[in-house]
This record gives structure tokens, C-alpha cells and sequence, in this order.
């Protein structure tokens, strides 16, 4: 974790401060130069001795992290703190620990701190699928790099502060296992569990919202309404007209340690008898672009492992520790029909064995979600 120090010229202890990673250096470019004069619209209305919004941009050219600051004219810039040789990439570890090491300063020190995270991303998953990673990030500028979870971690551990929210703006991550590995980080997660509209966050709303006091669920409840209000079933969905919907989840993590306890007392008396088999065949997909893959609706699942007594034990649990929002239907660019229902769905993903994709399986026994639940005991 970054100590604050004190700087030359500090600037003054703010409410908030917020970094927003933009690991643009892929075919996302152009929304994350969208999103960012979003953010500068929103900070217009902003006290800006109310909040440091500190922007790293990499969209292949002049990576930058940059303060955004509201003027006495209204208008807003960018004071430029760091610029990058071109060639960066920036969801390697060691440049990311040093940006987030720049932005959580005692020059940016605040009451409270945030961080969104944006790019392309895959939950837990590996990549590739032989590999023992799972990645949240993507950096095209030279090769094709991600950042794998436990990387992430490991930032998160050295180089921030422990944070009021994450949001990733990314798809995928709204999942266990990654609310699990990085519940000591943060207060709360806002991600989707499936594909996040091309768009993105609305963040010319989202940014007056960073500084109050419940930011995490004033951000996902207005994420989620932007998209909602225009949600359209009936037309086609476009990146200028993102009619297809949205699916949100608020993960409290305070109450993740209290879920793993209730689900790991409850599994402890079930072994590879109890399992049902070919499960993954049975429960609700999130994912529409492989078929089967690895982001099933966890309630169903344990559903179908637990007796109906010990479910509604352990769907307590679960209600007290996420918070969902989600239209009707959802768009993913891999479903035949483009919108699929959303009914019934709980809006975290869970992994299950799968015989499709065999491979996964040592990746997902890495995880400390596997290992402190003990899959193992049903076969996994």
C-alpha cells in the first residue's frame, strides 16, 4: 500500500479521489476519447476542491495521466502530471503500479478514493485459454498483452490505497471469483456480468456523483438508468443508439467474507455424488459468444447443488452482499438474435465444470475462491 508523504505544493485534501485507467491501446480507442470529453462535461459541474479525477489515457498514442480541473471560467482541462513514450503497455505490471503510485499521492490525498477501470476485459478467464492467467485489461500497441487478476491484485496491494469502489467498465467482471480475490481492496464493486454496452458508463452523470456519500450505488443506479430509459427491444442496437440495455451489479465486499463462510459450511457436507451431472448444460449462460464457457448464474447453480433448506440459507447470504439492476434483456454481439432475456438471472457469474473447454479447469484450481471452498470435494 502507498504511505502519503508529503509533497512540495500539495494540492488540498479533497472528498474524493477518483483514478480512471482508460487501457485504450486496442479497438476501443475512440470511446475511450469519447468518454473522456464525458468526463469533462461532468466535471464542469464539480467543486473542484471537492474531487481529483485523475485520468490515465493509452489509446496507442500520447499516453498521459492527466488531472482534470474546472477553471473559474467554467471550462475544464487537462493539467498534464505524467506523458508516457508511446510504446507503452499499459496493462503491464510495473507500468501500472507506477501510475497508480503517481495518482494515490499525498499530493491527491483525500478523504475517500475510487478507481475505475476500463478496457477490454474477461473476468476470471485465462488467456489464452491454456494459460494459467485470468485478464482484465488489453494493450494491442505492440503484441497483444493482458493483465491477469492476480496482477491486478498485486497492484491493487502495492501501489493504492483501500478504495471506496472499483467500477470496471469492462465486460465480464461482475463474477465470484473476482469479487472474491480482490474483496480486501475495496468497499464495493460495480461491474456488469456480461457484455457492458459498447458506450460504456455515462460519465458526464456519473462524475458529479464520485463525492457523495453513496457514491457506488448513486453511480450504478444512474449507469443503470441512462441505459434503461431508452432500452428498446424492438431496434437495432447501435454504439450511437445503444437501445440493447444494460445489466449492473453492486457488490458489498464487507459481506463477501460472511457468503464464502455460509457457502463453504454448506458445501463441506456435499461431495461428487451430490453433483448434478452435466450441470453447466443446465443453468442460465451469460455468455452468448462461445456457447458454454465459464460465467453461469451462481444462485441457480447452487440451487441445483444445495437442498431447498440450505439454499435459502445461502441465497440470504447472497442478498446481502449484491445489489442488481438489469433490463429485460441485454445485447451481446455474439448472440444469433443480438438481445437475450435476462429473466431470472441473480447477476453473478460462477464457473462450472465444463467438458467443452477442459482446459479451464487447472487455471480455475489457482484461484482462491476454488481452493477456500473446496471444489474439490465435489469433483472439481
Amino acid at each position: 500500500m502507498v504511505s502519503c508523504t508529503q509533497e512540495d505544493d500539495p494540492n488540498p485534501v479533497a472528498q474524493k479521489t477518483v483514478l480512471v485507467y482508460l487501457a485504450a491501446d486496442n479497438n476501443l480507442a475512440s470511446f475511450a476519447l469519447q468518454d473522456l470529453e464525458e468526463m469533462k462535461e461532468g466535471m464542469k459541474s464539480v467543486n473542484p476542491d471537492d474531487l481529483h479525477l485523475l485520468v490515465y489515457i493509452d489509446t496507442g498514442t500520447s499516453p498521459r495521466l492527466v488531472e482534470l480541473k474546472r477553471q473559474n471560467d467554467g471550462t475544464v482541462t487537462e493539467n498534464i502530471i505524467r506523458e508516457y513514450d508511446d510504446e507503452r503497455n499499459s496493462v503491464g505490471l510495473q507500468e501500472t503500479i507506477e501510475v497508480f503510485q503517481t495518482a494515490f499521492t499525498a499530493r491527491y490525498q483525500a478523504e475517500s478514493y475510487g478507481l475505475i477501470y476500463w478496457s477490454h476485459a474477461d473476468g476470471w478467464l485465462p488467456y489464452p485459454t491454456s494459460a494459467s492467467t485470468r485478464w482484465v485489461g488489453q494493450d494491442t500497441g505492440n503484441g497483444d498483452h493482458r493483465m491477469n487478476i492476480s496482477e491486478f491484485v498485486t497492484v491493487l496491494e502495492n501501489a493504492a490505497p483501500h478504495l471506496d469502489f472499483i467500477l470496471f467498465d469492462a465486460c465480464f467482471m461482475s463474477s465470484m471469483e473476482v469479487a472474491y480475490e480482490i474483496r480486501k481492496h475495496t468497499r464495493y464493486i460495480i461491474a456488469c456480468p456480461t457484455q457492458n454496452p459498447g458506450p460504456g458508463a455515462p460519465y458526464e452523470l456519473i462524475v458529479p456523483l464520485m463525492t457523495k456519500s453513496d457514491a457506488p450505488a448513486s453511480i450504478m443506479q444512474t449507469y443503470y438508468n441512462d441505459y434503461a430509459e431508452i432500452y428498446d427491444e424492438n431496434r437495432t442496437v447501435t454504439n450511437e443508439n445503444w437501445t440493447g440495455g444494460v445489466a449492473l451489479t453492486l457488490t458489498e465486499t464487507a459481506q463477501v467474507e460472511q457468503l464464502a463462510k455460509v457457502t463453504q459450511e454448506l458445501l463441506s457436507t456435499h461431495t461428487a455424488e451430490d453433483y448434478p451431472t452435466n450441470l453447466y448444460r443446465q443453468v442460465y449462460n451469460y455468455d452468448k459468444r462461445y456457447g458454454a464457457y465459464g460465467y453461469y448464474d451462481m444462485a441457480e447453480a447452487m440451487q441445483a447443488i444445495l437442498t431447498e433448506e440450505e439454499y435459502a440459507t445461502w441465497k440470504a447470504a447472497f442478498d446481502s452482499t449484491f445489489t442488481y439492476l438489469t433490463t429485460p434483456k441485454t445485447y451481446s454481439n455474439g448472440n444469433p438474435n443480438g438481445l437475450y432475456s435476462m429473466e431470472g438471472t441473480c447477476g453473478v457469474t460462477h464457473y462450472l465444470p465444463d467438458t467443452d473447454y477442459s482446459t479451464l479447469q487447472s487455471s480455475y484450481q489457482e484461484l482462491m475462491w476454488y481452493t477456500d471452498m473446496n471444489w474439490a470435494n465435489l469433483g472439481w
